[in-house]
């Protein structure tokens, strides 16, 4: 196992950390799981008030554990931002208690992902306040934020200079965040990739057009690669369901050099495929077509019509296209059958692409059940 610094946290992070979300099935599993990890040499671990009982989980596990190695460990816990501090006061206090600790490592503000919210961070007498109170009296360590924002909102966030770390998507499927890492990176911030085997394709079960365009490489190790190679990245999300699913990602824990030139070949192919795949229909994700007047999320449904296109990975395409319109500000914007034929986009569009019948197209190709998320009742 490979460690990074976490910014100006000055921790050592492993570059592979434990997301517990997954792993909730049974006590047992979620003790076995995250032994397993720790045994091959992660050292962070990560939970959140959101994540069903994998606080008060953790928090068991850690009382079982040696003083030694419990002090091996950095916890990390992610509570919402909350719109007044007393709301925020009583959210902590229970993170603590269940966690039974007295003092969390690092806290992410769990979704910084519309300005409403970075309003409530930048209240001199909101949920900030108490925080850095917790801070000064030793039962914080580190604050930071995740985001499923834009990338306006995560620089403005970062422009505030109150956190040190970010959790937040990029993945070689989606490198809009790229100057946001980037920004990270010259604040000296620690930068924590969320979900790259999910959220970045669903690499588990990857499709056999992209296996093939990927060879001698699976895909998932591949974008692994990509990333652990990237020294602006800290630590990349691992949410194993059970030990066994960590032998696949932890297989590289050592391989943060820069690119091979054979792996650099298969991103290439990558590359050019898609270019002759999508033709004159390839959205470039300039993101100029935004604000649609019916709120649709014109980019993002255009890269996932992409994937599905290019690489045949609709079932990824589907899994993302039906979470709009369902997940809030989790996943904004509204689905491509939304389109009046406005006509407002089509003048921006650098690449002249017909984008009301895309969209159409990708909705047709895209769109799925219903499925119910873990934060819905």
């Amino acid at each position: 196992m490979q460690y990074r610094r976490f910014g100006k946290t000055g921790l050592r992070l492993s570059v592979f950390s434990l997301g517990t979300m997954r792993s909730l099935a049974a006590e047992d599993s979620f003790r076995a799981t995250v032994q397993a990890a720790i045994h091959q040499g992660i050292n962070h671990l990560e939970t959140a008030r959101g994540y069903g009982q994998s606080e008060v989980l953790l928090g068991r596990l850690l009382t079982s554990l040696e003083p030694e190695a419990r002090s091996r460990l950095v916890i990390t816990t992610k509570i919402p931002p909350t719109p007044d501090a007393a709301t925020m006061a009583h959210h902590l206090g229970e993170s603590l208690a269940r966690l039974q600790v007295e003092r969390i490592d690092c806290l992410a503000l769990h979704g910084i992902n519309t300005p409403e919210h970075l309003a409530w961070v930048q209240d001199p007498q909101g949920c900030m306040a108490v925080l850095r109170a917790a801070q000064d009296a030793g039962q914080i360590g580190h604050l930071g934020f995740s985001t499923h924002g834009s990338r306006e909102l995560i620089a403005a966030t970062i422009a505030t200079g109150q956190f040190a770390f970010v959790n937040l998507h990029y993945y070689y499927f989606f490198q809009r965040h790229d100057p946001v890492v980037t920004l990270a990176q010259e604040r000296d911030m620690g930068v924590f990739i969320i979900s790259p085997g999910d959220k970045g394709g669903q690499l588990y079960t990857p499709p056999e057009t992209l296996r093939h365009l990927c060879q001698p490489y699976d895909p998932l190790i591949l974008t692994y690669r990509w990333l652990l190679s990237d020294p602006r990245v800290t630590t990349l999300s691992v949410g194993p369901a059970c030990p066994e699913e960590l032998q696949w990602p932890l297989s590289i824990c050592d391989r943060t050099d820069p690119l091979t030139e054979q792996e650099q070949s298969a991103f290439t192919r990558l590359t050019e495929h898609a270019q002759q795949t999508l033709g004159t229909d390839h959205c470039h994700q300039c993101y100029a077509c935004l604000p649609c007047p019916e709120g649709i999320a014109i980019p993002e449904i255009l890269r996932l019509r992409n994937l599905a296109v290019a690489y045949d990975m609709t079932p990824f395409g589907q899994y993302r296209y039906r979470m709009l319109e369902n997940a809030g500000h989790w996943f904004p914007g509204r689905r491509g059958d939304r389109c009046t034929d406005c006509g407002d986009c089509l003048p921006r569009c650098p690449m002249d692409l017909p984008i009301p019948d895309l969209l159409r197209e990708a909705h047709n190709r895209l769109q799925g059940p219903r499925r119910r998320r873990l934060w819905e009742d």
